[in-house]
């Protein structure tokens, strides 16, 4: 079996550890690095292995310590460049091998954004953070980067003294860089074998808070405390997650709030889950986020699929055990979590569990009731995932628009501390109407720079205005004038909607 997103052959040899060493230079945006993959030989007289790379300078490899043979093949447009590896000896089926590739990242490899000074919220220092899923690894460490082969690893990170790295990994102490005492290497070292594509560093001015005896959230100052207060439920979360589905096994629970231009709502890296800071509401009512993450823990991250054509048996058993934390926790927090995060789900546990159900009573009547008057009773940070469920009960969609009018007029151009519903605006709009979809979503858009969307929302926005060529010239301003500010993946999906050559884009 192969996987067609990967040059790397795991039925002739497999990646048990890597050794990481990683140089972080935030005045080339590059990394150096030099990694040591401990490869064991799945067959007799093995000599040759293939690793997957994508716009990696390699500048050595040594097999044991002596050096080897390797050459770069030709570019895949999106498997990147096979790394050809030639061994000096044949091993036997079952043999070890520890191959190490000294290397160094491009500027622009998909995996990593680094961010500016002025693009952090302190504004002081500048900032990195990595998002490999699905197949971006290869862009920040030369690695068998498939989702069948599963491997633990031991990380030295070297930043500049004034930043703190994490990774999805064990925190393993620190120190001053001996070659730079104006930088410190940090430690880590994950001991449960995982894939590639969950390997994730982050580095920055960030600042952490104890928010259980195995849980911390880490993001910059200006968000910390109120991420702290936003996540406290993580600990009843994972203790509910273990009594349906066994033990927790990564050790430490961290999160960490990421700047505004991570492409997703949430990512599930080991000992580390990435959140959007749009889920920052105040209230805990989008903290339901984390129940997803710590479920990868157990049905994604252990279980995982063989390639990633079998993506949704990862994303379909995590929702499932999603939603039995859901059904099982009581706390006051999650059950607004419930209400807010989907209407039908809450009646389905509502019937579920009957009338002694404490979710009953956050059902409200809605006979009778007006635009304004449901609108004023919902915070607007929540109001969108109402919708659906109004549409339903007040008559289909030629009813339901008074409503959506309504909830524009009030909340569109407000000064909001969240953009967590317009996601859920885009998401209706796309289905329910036209020319002022897009008169709006072209507005909304440039207004709020397209840092707080998503990775979808923003290629939705950018897709919709530019098929309507009234405004097809607006929405390439709007693209080149913000372009830097988003993720590498972002923009690149961006770019071939656009029809941008995103290599000259920075001329246009």
């Amino acid at each position: 079996m192969s996987d067609p997103c990967s040059f790397s052959s795991f039925t002739r040899c497999v990646t048990k550890h890597l050794n990481l060493h990683l140089h972080l230079d935030f005045d080339r945006h590059v990394i150096r690095g030099r990694v040591a993959l401990t490869v064991e030989a799945l067959e007799d007289r093995f000599s040759t292995l293939t690793l997957d790379s994508s716009d990696l300078s390699v500048v050595s490899v040594t097999a044991n310590g002596q050096p080897a043979h390797f050459s770069l093949g030709p570019k895949h447009s999106f498997k990147g460049t096979p790394l050809e590896i030639t061994l000096p000896f044949d091993l036997s089926r079952g043999q070890h091998v520890i191959v190490e590739v000294t290397y160094e990242t491009s500027p622009s490899a998909t995996a990593l954004q680094w961010l500016t000074p002025e693009q952090t919220a302190g504004k002081k220092h500048p900032y990195l953070f990595s998002q490999c899923q699905a197949h971006h690894c290869r862009s920040m460490i030369p690695c068998q980067d498939t989702p069948s082969i599963k491997h633990t690893y031991y990380a030295q990170v070297s930043v500049p003294k004034d930043l703190v790295a994490v990774m999805s990994a064990v925190r393993d102490g620190q120190e001053v860089d001996p070659q730079d005492s104006g930088r410190i290497i940090y430690r880590f070292r994950q001991t449960v074998p995982m894939p590639s594509y969950l390997i994730a560093i982050v580095a920055g001015a960030l600042e952490s808070r104890e928010i259980g005896p195995r849980t911390r959230v880490w993001s910059e100052k200006e968000f910390v405390d109120k991420a702290a207060f936003e996540f406290s439920e993580t600990e009843a979360m994972l203790k509910t997650a273990e009594e349906l589905a066994g033990p927790y096994v990564w050790g430490q629970y961290d999160v960490l709030v990421l700047p505004p231009s991570f492409p997703y709502g949430g990512m599930e890296n080991p000992c580390l889950t990435f959140a959007t800071p749009t889920v920052l509401a105040g209230d805990k009512s989008l903290s339901g986020v984390i129940a997803h993450e710590i479920s990868h823990s157990w049905t994604g991250n252990l279980v995982t699929n063989k390639t990633w054509e079998h993506f949704w048996l990862n994303e379909g058993h995590t929702v499932y055990l999603e939603r039995m934390i859901g059904r099982c926790l009581e706390s006051e927090q999650f059950r607004q979590f419930k209400a807010i995060g989907g209407w039908k789900d809450l009646q389905d546990s509502v019937n579920t569990f009957g009338a002694n159900n404490p979710l009953t009573n956050l059902v409200p009547s809605l006979q009778d009731v007006s635009p304004d008057d449901a609108f004023s009773s919902v915070p607007y940070e929540k109001g969108f995932a109402l919708l659906y469920y109004l549409e339903e009960q007040l008559g289909g969609p030629e009813v339901f628009m008074g409503f959506v009018k309504s909830y524009i007029q009030r909340f569109a151009y407000s000064s909001v501390t969240t953009e967590e519903w317009k996601n859920y605006l885009f998401a209706y709009f796309k289905d329910k109407v036209d020319i002022l979809n897009k008169v709006y979503l072209l507005k909304i858009s440039d207004e709020i720079k397209l840092t707080n969307l998503g990775l979808f929302a923003k290629c939705f926005i950018f897709r919709e205005v530019f098929n309507f060529e009234k405004f097809r010239d607006e929405a390439l301003r709007v693209f080149l004038a913000h372009r830097a500010g988003m993720h590498p993946v972002t923009s690149g999906l961006v770019s071939k909607d656009l029809k941008v050559d995103v290599s000259n884009a920075a001329s246009q």
